[in-house]
């Protein structure tokens, strides 16, 4: 799935950083791997075009920050199939808390309970030497 820019809906891309971090939980990435190492699902929505200049996690989701509504519908077949019930562990990736919180804080709203979103973004997760696929581009 890809993002495109030009699309209209992206959650709250017209925040300011801390208010976008506000929206739902974030956690340090070293949290955010433990997590995933639990269990949950780690749902990446930066770009096509991001994730070749800086690199992919390994395991990772590919979503679409702008059809969140499609992909975790529970009811819908278009949904990421990990995503089972309201309760599924979800850990929202972005190239910042400007592109991941927006996103965390639309799956709190959907009722989802458990979501949180990396702090720092991708960025972080790498400064951390958590796993990372080398960039494409």
């Amino acid at each position: 799935m890809t993002e495109t820019a030009s699309r209209p809906g992206a959650p709250a891309e017209h925040l300011s950083l801390e208010e976008a971090a506000a929206l739902a939980p974030a956690v340090s990435a070293q949290e955010a791997a433990e997590r995933v190492a639990d269990g949950a699902f780690l749902l990446d929505v930066r770009s096509d075009a991001g994730r070749s200049r800086t690199g992919a996690i390994p395991g990772a989701t590919v979503g679409d920050r702008y059809a969140i509504d499609d992909e975790f519908d529970l009811a819908a077949a278009t949904r990421h199939a990990p995503v089972v019930s309201l309760d599924t562990p979800i850990v929202v990736v972005c190239g910042s808390v400007r592109g991941s919180g927006p996103v965390a804080a639309e799956l709190r709203a959907k009722g989802f309970t458990d979501v949180v979103h990396v702090d720092g973004g991708f960025g972080a997760w790498k400064e951390a030497g958590l796993p990372a696929k080398e960039p494409t581009a």
